[in-house]
């Protein structure tokens, strides 16, 4: 739980899940309402927990990709079961809230 705690980091992997190896600036434009040094920090704990891979391209300006390790691609069920679960939530709450009314 630790290693994907926080607002963002599910976010990130799902991005990463969805569309492969990802340019840090196109994360950024992507995920809505995250700041540069906040995605920063987040890439920096997730390739330090081996969830992920940073790689830098010898281009210039330097572009740095992000991509899912083997490992870090098997979070997709649990992300999954995370979404469906919250899906089911919110109609749980929709129909408590203002079906019963």
């Amino acid at each position: 739980m630790i290693l994907l705690s926080g607002k963002w980091k599910i976010q990130i992997v799902g991005w990463l899940l969805l569309y492969g190896k990802v340019r840090f600036m196109d994360m950024l434009r992507g995920i809505d309402g995250i700041a540069a040094k906040m995605l920063s920090k987040e890439l920096q704990e997730l390739e330090q927990n081996e969830i992920m891979v940073r790689t830098v391209m010898p281009t210039k300006p330097v572009t740095v990709e992000y991509e899912l390790i083997e490992h870090g691609k098997t979070l997709s069920g649990v992300i999954t079961a995370i979404s469906t679960w919250g899906v089911t939530h919110r109609q749980f709450l929709f129909k408590k809230h203002f079906i019963s009314q």
